[in-house]
């Protein structure tokens, strides 16, 4: 047992005396706060002879205690090869590079950096701590950090402990290298919203990461900060609204100023103003205009007026060509928006909604009037129609009048209605032997009227009046053609004349001598109380009787076979019949005898005619009136003609006498160059032709 321990403490003293000096531990770099301790660590083995530190290279000294060094110490047991370098308080001037020597093994170890941090101090803030700015105009907030911090501090911005963002940073060197000053520069515009806020500078390092803090409050000036409201925003149209203006400034408002779609509105002052509502409020805004000494700010609101619909625009009539599409179009304004809809006049269904209208390929029976029809609105107001009339261009349509029965080699007329978009270029009346347009050849005369009822949407009719003096054979057999044509095509009628029957049977001729006894009667009656209702003395008892060329009791003297060989005078409408009562005196003046043979005491009458000549020596009178029954004598009416005061007039009288309540009258004639209006037979549609002139006639005057 001996000789193994011996062996082992023989080698361990053996491997112990072969060892070198070396460094077990050496110095790092450190970094130490201002005023804190720095210890530097270093531990040698196998060394058991001198250990220094150095400083920059110079040598504290071999001490424990370093003399000299007041805040300098070695610390550890030496023995054991620990010799640990302490500093406190660590100043500025310690930071330097360490190293821990043996000198006399020659080690040496590596250097240690020693360096010193100094926190900064408290930033300021240029202006501080109140800063005075104007809203909406920029300005810069300079915040400046001075000392020997190091590191060199960095200096934020802080709004309620967020970051803010846009700052520039500048710092300024001392010729030595180290860091005089650093600022910041905080760009911003304010707001009105930023008036009391607080921004916060912080200078922050590494030597004090938390940083310290230097706060600044904004003091702002601004405009007006104006708020418009309307109560009720919603209205209907008539109702009363109230607008608020209320606003913030800082200096305080010196005034306002109303205004409505960019006109003042005169005597609006102070923060309120009441208004009538109506539609115009839906597209002009109110306005509110509030001053300070620094400017002013202006606020509109709209109101959401509702109204009835009213009319902008309205359709226009239109013309197209048969088979071509057309279009109307109306705008309207409401609030709701109206609803639009489209329909024939006079009729219900519904044809179309919205502002548009179309027809595609219209015939003629889509012409006519087209109503554009909005309904009121929830207040009931507004609303209503607006019409255009679409005219469909056709070939002219042309419809035969009624036309009255004629006599023979009397007077006749035919008729005819055209209508016709565009006007027609012509309307012909055509025959056998000839055609005219207008004017008069032979025994033919054509006129032209304008007739008096449109028909809808086929453009303005004219009537066509084709005058026929001395009535022959072959007019009653033959047709008359009356056409007209324009741009799109030609349309035609054919137009026949009927004849009147000169012998009456026996029955129709003593019901017509009846009714005119019975007329005779009425007519004295109608007379004696005319007369006494106007207070005229009283008149004779007497009766005027004037025969009418012409009656159903006049028979012509001509054979059809002299109608064309015959004199003017033979031509004459019955002027020499042998039932007539009037005979030619030599002066050209009728007489007559009296037809009642002297039962009513009616002295003879003579009649004094200047008539006119037709062509061709025809006779033309008045139109007749187709009253009474068939068999009455025809009623000439020549009351328009006479000039006789008002409620005495003309009346009918039997066998184709007239009476007149004056033993003498006296009036006028005019040779005719106009044959006066169509005749319509009944249940013609009516037109009325009191607007076409009268003809006139030459000298009628009676003698008692």
């Amino acid at each position: 047992m001996l000789v193994p321990a011996l062996l082992v403490l023989f080698f361990c003293f053996r491997g112990r005396a072969g060892l070198s000096p070396h460094f077990l531990q050496q110095p790092e770099d450190l970094v130490v706060l201002l005023g804190d301790e720095a210890q530097l660590p270093c531990a040698l083995g196998t060394y058991s002879g001198l250990v220094q530190w150095t400083k920059d290279g110079l040598a504290l000294g071999g001490e424990r205690d370093l003399p000299g060094w007041s805040r300098y110490w070695i610390s550890g047991n030496a023995a054991s090869g620990q010799h640990n370098l302490h500093i406190r308080p660590v100043e500025l001037e310690d930071q330097a590079s360490y190293e821990c020597q043996a000198t006399q093994a020659g080690l040496r170890s590596r250097p240690a950096r020693l360096h010193v941090l100094v926190p900064p101090e408290a930033p300021h803030v240029l202006g501080g701590p109140s800063v005075s700015l104007v809203a909406g105009i920029p300005a810069n907030l300079t915040c400046r950090s001075h000392g020997d911090a190091r590191p060199t501090p960095e200096l934020l911005w802080f709004r309620d402990g967020v970051q803010l963002d846009g700052a520039t940073f500048n710092q300024t060197l001392l010729k030595e290298g180290t860091t005089e000053s650093v600022e910041s520069i905080l760009s911003l515009t304010p707001s009105s919203h930023d008036d009391g806020a607080t921004l916060v500078c912080r200078a922050r390092s590494q030597a004090l990461p938390a940083g310290k803090d230097t706060a600044v409050t904004l003091s702002l000036q601004y405009p007006p900060v104006v708020t418009l409201s309307a109560e009720p925003q919603t209205v209907q149209e008539g109702e009363k609204v109230t607008f608020l203006c209320q606003a913030r400034a800082q200096p305080p408002v010196t005034g306002y100023r109303w205004a409505k779609g960019g006109s003042p509105v005169l005597g609006a002052r102070g923060p309120m103003l009441e208004v009538v509502a109506d539609a115009s409020f839906l597209t002009a805004p109110v306005s509110c205009e509030v001053s300070n000494a620094v400017g002013s700010a202006n606020r509109s609101t709209a109101l959401d007026v509702q109204f009835g619909p009213i009319l902008l625009a309205k359709p226009e009539p239109t013309s197209v060509d048969l088979g071509e599409d057309a279009s109307f179009s109306c705008s309207w304004r409401g609030n709701p928006l109206p609803q639009v809809t489209w329909t024939r006049r006079g009729g219900t269904q519904v044809l179309g909604s919205g502002p548009t209208l179309r027809l595609p390929s219209v015939g003629l029976e889509d012409a006519g009037d087209y109503v554009c029809r909005a309904e009121p609105g929830l207040s009931g107001l507004g609303g209503g129609v607006a019409e255009a009339r679409l005219t469909v261009n056709a070939p002219p349509a042309v419809t035969a009048l009624h036309s009255a029965p004629a006599f023979l080699r009397g007077a006749a007329r035919l008729q005819c209605l055209v209508f016709a978009s565009p006007a027609p270029e012509a309307v012909v009346w055509s025959w056998d032997e000839g055609f005219l347009e207008k004017g008069s050849r032979g025994r033919f005369l054509v006129e032209m009227f304008p007739a008096p009822e449109d028909r809808v949407g086929q453009g303005p009719g004219l009537i066509s009046v084709l005058h026929i003096s001395a009535t022959r054979e072959s007019d009653f057999s033959r047709g008359f053609n009356c056409s007209a044509r324009n741009r799109l095509g030609e349309g035609s009628t054919l137009v026949r004349l009927s004849r009147r029957d000169l012998l009456l049977p026996t029955v129709q001729i003593v019901a017509g001598v009846a009714s005119s006894a019975m007329s005779l009667l009425m007519v004295i009656t109608g007379v004696v109380l005319c007369c006494w209702c106007q207070g005229k003395a009283s008149f004779s008892k007497q009766r005027n009787l004037v025969r009418i060329p012409g009656s159903s009791h006049g028979s012509s003297s001509q054979d059809p076979e002299e109608e064309g060989t015959g004199s003017s005078e033979d031509q004459g409408p019955i002027m020499h019949t042998e039932h007539s009562d009037l005979v030619l005196n030599e002066e050209g003046t009728l007489e007559t005898k009296d037809p009642t043979n002297s039962y009513y005491n009616v002295q003879g009458v003579s009649v004094s005619l200047s008539l006119g000549k037709a062509p061709e020596g025809g006779l033309f009178l008045p139109p007749p009136s187709a009253l009474g029954p068939l068999g009455t004598p025809p009623f000439y009416d020549f009351s328009s003609h006479l000039d006789m005061p008002p409620p005495c007039k003309l009346y009918r009288a039997q066998a184709g006498y007239l009476t007149t309540p004056h033993s003498q009258a006296f009036t006028s004639y005019i040779k005719p160059t106009a044959f006066g209006p169509p005749d319509l037979a009944p249940g013609t549609p009516p037109f009325p032709y009191a607007a076409f002139s009268t003809p006139s006639h030459l000298r009628l005057q009676t003698h008692v």
